[in-house]
């Protein structure tokens, strides 16, 4: 119901869909903070990922490894501009299509198609331990990958399993709140005046982490973080609030690694920190 997150002051690092993530906490309540960590562009020189349209679509990969959702979705984008958008879904269609977690199941939905196979751990690592059971040897395997990933392991195993990998990296992160709005949310956090911080991906704990080492505010960063209920949208999230030394508070239960079942467990962690009111007698 309304107002469960009434009065709580939660900073919003999301970019790409700011609006949705404040509205679902205005809606339950809340003050939203919004605080952009970073903004997605397209690939600043599209040649590459042109050529790697011109060959999928010519001659389809055997294997598609989809890493995000916001890649496909780019790819489609290009293939659009250039008048290939239908062409690229056959190519699609004909591929044996691997996907990394929620996002790019749902990005192959909308154009109506499916995962033929879906890594158990919506991580890069996960994909690794699914493709460990297949043989991949011979095979022409793309890869769509994401900036500011560890992706040597993922295309390292490919090689060794004797596949042909095509990789593509459609797009790229750029800085988006300046870095002395970045500054003021750590102040603000570390003086109490935050409640919750809602990360939706890891790009935003690096940029946070980034931020607060060249102003030389590390230890006010994590002394905020350990003050507020840190939510995080996933594991790959969780994975890089570890490796800053924060805790997670809060994250959406099973595998429902989207935006409505984070503010839904951010409800639930205030419910349970709220005392309920003892009736009178």
């Amino acid at each position: 119901m309304a107002g469960e997150l009434s009065g709580r002051r939660i900073l919003v690092p999301e970019a790409r869909e700011l609006a949705l993530l404040t509205r679902m906490l205005e809606e339950r309540g809340a003050i939203s903070i919004a605080c952009p960590m970073v903004a997605i562009r397209d690939a600043p020189d599209p040649t590459p990922v042109e050529a790697w349209l011109d060959r999928f679509i010519a001659r389809p990969c055997d294997d598609l490894i989809l890493l995000t959702g916001e890649g496909l979705r780019r790819l489609l984008t290009l293939a659009a501009r250039r008048d290939e958008r239908q062409d690229f879904i056959v190519a699609l269609a004909k591929a044996r299509r691997v996907t990394r977690g929620p996002k790019p199941v749902r990005a192959l939905r909308e154009i109506g198609l499916e995962s033929n196979l879906s890594a158990e751990q919506p991580t890069s690592e996960g994909v690794i331990r699914l493709l460990s059971g297949i043989d991949l040897k011979g095979r022409r395997v793309g890869v769509q990958l994401y900036p500011d990933s560890e992706h040597e392991a993922l295309l390292g195993h490919l090689r060794e399993a004797g596949a042909e990998a095509d990789p593509v990296l459609p797009y790229v992160y750029a800085s988006s709140a300046e870095d002395v709005e970045v500054v003021a949310a750590i102040e603000a956090m570390a003086a109490g005046k935050i409640d919750a911080v809602a990360f939706t991906s890891a790009p935003q704990v690096r940029r946070l982490r980034e931020v607060a080492e060249k102003a030389g505010r590390l230890d006010a960063l994590l002394y905020g973080l350990s003050r507020v209920v840190v939510a995080s949208v996933g594991p790959v999230v969780a994975s890089e609030l570890e490796k800053l030394g924060a805790r997670i508070d809060v994250a959406p239960a099973g595998a429902t690694f989207f935006m409505k079942p984070l503010v839904r467990a951010l409800v639930e962690a205030f419910e349970r920190r709220t005392p309920k009111a003892q009736p009178s007698s």
